[in-house]
């Protein structure tokens, strides 16, 4: 061993340690914008409840008229805004990830659409309610995934001919939506609407149970592919080299994200953009220190959170978070198609 080699090592263990502390120091700060969030949710509404009697709520102590406000209207808006904003974020940022290109998020290619199409298709035309809703919607999301992706095959998958695919797919579903909702009956329609803008108004718990085991199933099945996620921004055959088997990883990938999304969307809608803002944000906030699954997970329910306060007070009357996602997001996609056109982008 020559005398500059443990020095090197030592070098390169202090460069891993930093880079280390540095990505906790930002999931430690997103969780705290997160748990503020739920805080300012819990405690704001129609009337300010103050911090004492929310925590005596949570204790589980009877509280007169914030037992009801807190524990029945804010409590299931707050906890079901965090766990659809981190299965938007994680989903979205897998694909991402996966195909190495900012545009690939499953809103932007049309999963979403399906999904929102699906429960459209099923309120108005087979007069369906209840839990059927969300399975068909979650079973229509899955298969507009797989079948963007087979169309999108020819001696393997490229990013931008699944995106290219996936947007003209989103762009005929769409159509079939306003044309089903053309058709609707004015009973039917507000229902529908729903599934169209994204909105966790009047969220209840029974809501956030199926999106809870969804993110701790396919969520956690995501993020025990992180390192192989890992190797693919590095491409394919970089990938490879370093033993990821990219098909089955690429397979993986897909359904997990594509459930997860699915059914996160089959609980409160398609919030416009939240899967396509939340990677690209949490890569800048992150940069080289490690891998951006989880401050990508955080950072959807930061912008849940925080888009929802915005529509509820902050504007001049009440909008769903999907208004705000999407009056958010329409400009960074412009920006985003730019870059990518002149130079090329990557996460």
């Amino acid at each position: 061993m020559s005398a500059g080699e443990p020095a090197l090592s030592a070098a390169v263990a202090a460069g891993r340690r930093r880079r280390a502390g540095a990505w906790r120091r930002v999931v430690a700060g997103l969780v705290l914008i997160v748990l503020a969030g739920v805080a300012l949710t819990l405690m704001l509404g129609q009337s300010f409840t103050p911090p004492g009697d929310v925590l005596r709520v949570l204790t589980g102590q009877e509280v007169p008229g914030a037992s009801f406000t807190v524990g029945h209207l804010r409590l299931p808006r707050a906890v079901l805004s965090v766990l659809v904003g981190m299965s938007f974020g994680l989903g979205g940022v897998a694909f991402q990830i996966m195909l190495r290109n900012p545009l690939a998020s499953p809103d932007i290619i049309g999963v979403s659409s399906g999904a929102s199409a699906a429960a459209v298709f099923a309120i108005v035309v087979l007069q369906m309610d209840g839990p059927m809703v969300p399975a068909v919607s979650v079973a229509a999301g899955l298969g507009v995934a797989l079948l963007i992706y087979a169309l999108a095959w020819k001696d393997g998958v490229t990013g931008a001919r699944l995106i290219l695919i996936g947007i003209g797919m989103a762009a005929m579903i769409d159509s079939f939506i306003a044309y089903v909702l053309s058709r609707a009956p004015s009973w039917d329609l507000q229902e529908a609407m729903r599934w169209l803008t994204g909105s966790v108004n009047g969220a209840r718990m029974e809501q956030a149970l199926p999106v809870l085991v969804s993110l701790l199933v396919f969520g956690g099945l995501l993020l025990s592919r992180a390192r192989d996620l890992e190797a693919l921004r590095m491409g394919e055959e970089a990938a490879a080299a370093l033993g990821v088997k990219v098909g089955l990883t690429r397979v993986t990938v897909i359904v997990a994200a594509v459930c997860m999304i699915a059914v996160a969307t089959a609980s409160v809608g398609p919030i416009a953009f939240l899967a396509f803002l939340s990677g690209p944000i949490a890569s800048r906030i992150v940069g080289p220190n490690g891998s951006i699954l989880i401050p990508a997970a955080l950072t959807g329910a930061c912008l849940v959170l925080v888009g929802d306060y915005i529509g509820q007070f902050l504007l001049p009357g009440r909008y769903p978070v999907g208004v705000v996602t999407g009056a958010l997001g329409a400009p960074y996609l412009i920006y985003l198609i730019i870059r990518v056109n002149r130079g090329g982008g990557a996460l």
